[in-house]
């Protein structure tokens, strides 16, 4: 498999220089890997902190920035990151209002931000922390217990981030980043599966002319296995999955999202497919993002995430955003 990297140990800090030369907006420490707003800590205002293993680019360095986060913690690829970054990242950040964890549902992530969190509120930082946790294809998987965190993760950042631009308390902050999380669920399809670049070959044998349904951006198995079906096939069943669960009385806010190796093309066209089965469900759609946001290194395949929107975080999803991944209003 031909990959356009140095070598694989060095591939996160590779990443971490390059994000530094190309946005002079942000402070990237790549000793202690670390992705902060070059203007942190913004006075009077709530620091938002979030991370997870590289390889989900631009989740979550791509994220930092205005109207979003104000510092990210790159672990390894598909690898929680540490404790100590989690710390540091939170005191980068802090102006004395606190410090919002947002937080992916995966074992390990979820271990580290909690102790990550005694130590910073041991150094005077208030914490809170929010469980990301949208995935309705399985409960249970080999990284987590319950559900796992996906594509859900951007609205959280987006929308909360949002709310502690304007100056709300913490409780605020995370009060909405609760309601955010608990109001968006996530399905993801693989059609090819993703290469490591420790490993250098798939992660897992998906043979040609199948596709794995309900997959995680780790590459772990999905809720079954089928032949290939058409972009409208696999929005049948990827909305019908996520409506089932989520059983939205109003409007939602829609991520039609790439695994890595998906082409904008076949995207847009299965965004077209997705809006055609909720006109069909009769779900109206406020917003709708296609791209690639929460990936799998070079996986091909697509997820699809709906959020139940009120007012207040259609409001905050429309504010201004300034980030490498996501830019508009600005």
């Amino acid at each position: 498999m031909k990959m356009l990297i140095n070598v694989p140990e060095n591939v996160v800090a590779d990443a971490l220089r390059g994000m530094s030369a190309a946005h002079p907006e942000l402070t990237v420490d790549v000793e202690n890997r670390i992705v902060v707003r070059r203007d942190a800590p913004v006075a009077d205002k709530v620091g938002l902190v979030s991370g997870g293993g590289s390889g989900h680019e631009p989740l979550h360095g791509g994220f930092v920035g205005r109207g979003m986060l104000d510092a990210a913690c790159p672990g390894a690829i598909f690898t929680s990151p540490v404790p100590d970054q989690m710390t540091r990242a939170a005191a980068a950040v802090d102006s004395g209002n606190g410090v919002l964890f947002i937080v992916k549902n995966y074992t390990g992530d979820v271990l580290n931000f909690d102790m990550a969190a005694e130590l910073a509120e041991d150094e005077g930082i208030q914490v809170g922390k929010v469980l990301v946790e949208d995935d309705v294809a399985v409960t249970d998987s080999e990284f987590t217990a319950g559900r796992r965190g996906t594509g859900g993760t951007l609205f959280v950042e987006k929308i909360a981030g949002a709310l502690a631009d304007e100056g709300a308390p913490l409780e605020r902050v995370e009060a909405i980043a609760r309601q955010v999380s608990q109001s968006c669920r996530s399905f993801g399809v693989a059609l090819a599966p993703c290469t490591t670049p420790a490993k250098g070959s798939p992660t897992f044998d998906l043979p040609a002319g199948e596709l794995e349904l309900g997959i995680g951006i780790h590459g772990e198995s999905g809720r079954e296995r089928r032949p290939m079906m058409t972009s409208g096939e696999i929005a049948d069943f990827a909305v019908d999955a996520v409506l089932s669960d989520l059983e939205p009385d109003g409007p939602v806010l829609a991520l039609v999202n790439g695994m890595g190796a998906t082409p904008l093309i076949e995207l847009y066209g299965f965004c077209a497919e997705v809006q055609r089965v909720l006109d069909e469900r009769r779900v109206p759609v406020a917003r709708t993002l296609v791209g690639n946001y929460v990936t799998s290194l070079d996986m091909a395949g697509a997820s699809v995430t709906l959020c139940r929107a009120d007012e207040e975080m259609l409001r905050l999803y429309d504010a201004p955003v300034n980030t490498p991944g996501l830019r508009w209003g600005c």
